[in-house]
């Protein structure tokens, strides 16, 4: 018994499910739904068809690659049975479905992060752009009255300078 994957969107067929093609060279293509199947006989791209993984690899949403994929390849090579071979086999599967899930996460945070600071750096400049709405008017009016009242005493500040100096006698040396 075993469980092939779609041609076109690369999702399991289980067995006694499916649809099977054989082109008149002899290459036979699998699809899981007679979704798949009409699209591959329109001839679409699956890389350009959003719903497929094969979009969503390409487009940076699922792990592309990883070194547990290899763990994936199809093996032809018959083996004779072994019951102690079998149990490693088995919890060594479990073992690398673990490691992939681990990478598979971090790679969606990662994406997930990536959005969030983007949306951050979108959302201060808005703010920026706008900040004549987030302000009030009255905060605005202290500002500038503060301002006013300095200014003021800075030029009350440099006129008393400005009368000392004059009436200071200058020596000219000669």
């Amino acid at each position: 018994m075993r469980i092939e994957t779609c041609y076109f969107c690369s999702s399991r067929i289980y067995p006694g499910h499916g649809i099977q093609f054989v082109r008149n060279d002899c290459k036979i293509f699998k699809f899981c739904r007679s979704k798949c199947h009409a699209a591959f006989k329109k001839k679409k791209n699956p890389r350009k068809t959003k719903w497929t993984k094969a979009y969503r690899k390409t487009v940076g949403k699922e792990l592309a690659v990883d070194p547990s994929f290899e763990f994936e390849k199809r093996r032809n090579i018959p083996v004779k049975y072994n019951r102690e071979l079998w149990q490693k086999t088995v919890e060594a599967i479990r073992k690398i479905e673990a490691i992939r899930q681990k990478r598979c996460n971090i790679h969606i945070m990662q994406r997930l992060r990536k959005g969030r600071e983007l949306d951050e750096e979108k959302d201060v400049k808005e703010v920026q752009k706008n900040l004549c709405l987030i302000r009030s008017p009255a905060s605005g009016l202290k500002d500038q009255k503060l301002a006013e009242e300095e200014a003021d005493n800075d030029d009350e500040s440099m006129q008393d300078s400005d009368e000392e100096m004059d009436d200071e006698p200058i020596a000219i040396e000669a």
